[in-house]
């Protein structure tokens, strides 16, 4: 073994980090609530919005919530009006995340908040929030990695990996995700 090897046995996630929640609510919600907002047998949006709302999270109208979405802390997501996210999509929020308006999010999104310092034996936590912009489009299974910003208007396109800032209504593909066009509506 190599003598800064990482031990995994040692690791603590740091001074920084705290779930936001009591005990209590971050049990009743992984008991409770998630398993109702997961459930493909309840896909009614409203019971789901309901209780996310319940569990902290701030969510707009007319959100459509599809079977087997997830979301690790509903107390640290907030979802403009109008947003759609789509079946199996992962909202794996150590860090908040912020979804505008007409957001969309394909089936199979996994937007990440939370990553490890590798060059560290301690493997440290690194948080960074994620920010994505009215009307932008996040493809199926696509990727967004902490410290994520997705302009307003951007689209990601299916299996791409997102991260930074992507500027406004462009159109990125790729691992990484790089802008290859304008996108135009019409």
């Amino acid at each position: 073994m190599e003598p800064n090897a990482v031990q995994l046995a040692h690791y603590t996630p740091g001074p920084d980090y705290s779930p936001g929640a009591s005990l209590l609510k971050q049990l009743l919600w992984f008991y409770i609530g998630s398993p109702i907002v997961i459930s493909y047998w309840l896909p009614f949006s409203a019971l789901k919005v309901k209780i996310l709302r319940r569990f902290g999270a701030d969510i707009g109208q007319q959100v459509r919530i599809k079977p087997g979405v997830r979301v690790k802390f509903p107390w640290r997501l907030s979802v403009g009006d109008s947003c759609w996210l789509g079946e199996q999509v992962w909202i794996d929020n150590l860090a908040p995340v912020t979804l505008g308006h007409d957001v969309c999010l394909s089936q199979g999104v996994y937007l990440c908040t939370g990553n490890h310092d590798w060059s560290k034996s301690t493997f440290d936590l690194r948080l960074g929030a994620i920010t994505i912009g009215q009307s932008a489009w996040i493809g199926a299974q696509a990727v967004v990695v902490p410290g994520t910003s997705v302009g307003e208007g951007a689209v990601v396109t299916v299996n791409s990996v997102a991260s930074g800032a992507l500027s406004p209504w462009l159109i990125y593909a790729g691992n990484p995700a790089k802008a290859t066009k304008q996108r135009i509506m019409t």
